[in-house]
């Protein structure tokens, strides 16, 4: 039988700690729903330059920064929850959108801290390696790619049939983005 704990982290995105035998029962996966009380995780990222992923993200991808756009966490929060070694941190939010079931990225830095990685596949690092971004229309999004003279990856855009064409970037650590949608 599955346990579910879920930890909520005051700013931070909810995590579900799972413990027990695995079980593929579609009954257990219904009677984990009703444990969250969101059906959308926010993302927190550790970025090398706050400023390049800002702009990354709002003036490339298209995300905006609305409601709450940021805070802080001090120094003895961060410790006390384990979080950071006593380092206070400041936090950007980006959303894809509006309304309190929009996706949030939580962008965060350490300074001189947090390394970038170098990565060249998804699978050179593990954890979070892309994001999934679908839009309404590539072109725009395109425009502004070359705009900002941000690489398209391998032979991108791909046509994928009735669900338009994949797109694939990095952002300025080096997180892969794909973006998937019509072109127009």
């Amino acid at each position: 039988m599955k346990k579910y704990f879920p930890l909520i982290l005051t700013g931070f995105a909810s995590i579900l700690i799972l413990s027990g035998t695995h079980s593929t029962g579609l009954g257990t996966a219904k009677a984990a729903e009703k444990d969250f009380s969101s059906k959308t995780i926010q993302i927190g990222m550790v970025v090398s330059d706050l400023r390049e992923s800002l702009k990354f993200y709002k003036d490339v991808v298209g995300m905006v920064q609305v409601g709450r756009t940021e805070f802080d966490v001090d120094a003895d929060f961060s410790k006390r929850s384990g979080l950071a070694d006593s380092l206070a941190i400041h936090v950007e939010v980006l959303k894809l959108g509006a309304g309190e079931n929009a996706t949030s990225l939580k962008l965060m830095t350490f300074g001189e801290r947090a390394k970038k990685q170098q990565n060249r596949f998804i699978h050179s690092h593990t954890g979070i390696q892309y994001l999934t971004i679908f839009v309404t229309a590539l072109e725009p999004i395109l425009a502004r790619i070359e705009e900002h003279k941000v690489k398209l990856l391998g032979e991108t855009p791909i046509p994928l049939g009735e669900r338009g064409s994949f797109v694939l970037i990095q952002d300025p650590d080096g997180t892969f983005v794909e973006l998937i949608g019509p072109m127009k």
